[in-house]
C-alpha cells in the first residue's frame, strides 16, 4: 500500500523543451554542444559552483552573447505548467506524504518562481512535505545517495513509497534502493493518470 509519493518536477509538473537551449546557444554562436557544457551543467546542479562561475563558462564558449542572453537560453528548456496538474497535486496531498526530488539549478527553480508568480510557486511547494533540489544537497539522481538520503532523513519505508520520474535512469537508480516506481513516459502519459497506471 502506497502511502508517499516522491516526484521529479520537469515533464513531470512543468513541460520542458531540451532542445530549446542547445538551439538557443547555437544561434549565440556556440559551435556544437560538448562534454564540457554537460561538466558544466552537472556542476551547477549539484551546487559546486556557483551561478557567476557556470555562467561565466557558457560565456566563454558563446564570448559575443551577452549574460541576458545566455540566461534567456539557459532558461528557455522551461516551458509551461499547466493548472490542472497542480490542481491535481492539491487534491494528491490531502491523501498522500508527498515530496519532491529535482535534478536542477538555481537558475531554474529561480526563473519558474518569477515566470509563474508567487501565489502559483506556493501552492505549488505547499503541496509538499519537503522539496529536494539537487544544488542544495550536493547530490543528483541517478546516483543511488539522493535517494537514500530522502529515505533516511524522512524514516520513508521503501516498500510503501512511490517514486515517479519520466528519466528512465533514475527510475533505474530509484529501484536500486527498494522504491517503487512508475517511469512517466513524456507525451504519451499525464502525472493526472497516476491512479490508471499504479496501484496506490
Amino acid at each position: 500500500m502506497i502511502d508517499t509519493i516522491i516526484f521529479d518536477f520537469g515533464d513531470v509538473f512543468i513541460n520542458l523543451d531540451k532542445e530549446a537551449t542547445p538551439a538557443a546557444l547555437k544561434k549565440l554562436g556556440l559551435e556544437k554542444w560538448s562534454s564540457e557544457i554537460d561538466s558544466l551543467n552537472f556542476n551547477f546542479e549539484k551546487g559546486l559552483i556557483t551561478r557567476t562561475d557556470f555562467l561565466l563558462g557558457i560565456n566563454k564558449l558563446v564570448p559575443n552573447a551577452t549574460q541576458e542572453e545566455v540566461l534567456e537560453a539557459w532558461n528557455g528548456v522551461l516551458l509551461d505548467f499547466p493548472m490542472y496538474r497542480l490542481e491535481f497535486l492539491e487534491k494528491l496531498s490531502k491523501k498522500y506524504q508527498l515530496f519532491l526530488l529535482s535534478n536542477t539549478d538555481s537558475i531554474h527553480i529561480n526563473h519558474f518562481k518569477e515566470k509563474n508568480g508567487d501565489e502559483f510557486y506556493y501552492r505549488f511547494y505547499n503541496c509538499f512535505e519537503k522539496v529536494y533540489f539537487s544544488y542544495d544537497l550536493g547530490m543528483r539522481k541517478p546516483d543511488e545517495e539522493i535517494y537514500n538520503f530522502v529515505i533516511k532523513e524522512n524514516n520513508l519505508n521503501p516498500k510503501s513509497t512511490l517514486f515517479v520520474d519520466d528519466n528512465f535512469d533514475n527510475i533505474e537508480g530509484a529501484k536500486k534502493t527498494g522504491l517503487q516506481v512508475w517511469h512517466l513516459l513524456k507525451g504519451k502519459e499525464d502525472i493526472i493518470e497516476l491512479f490508471k497506471k499504479v496501484k496506490l
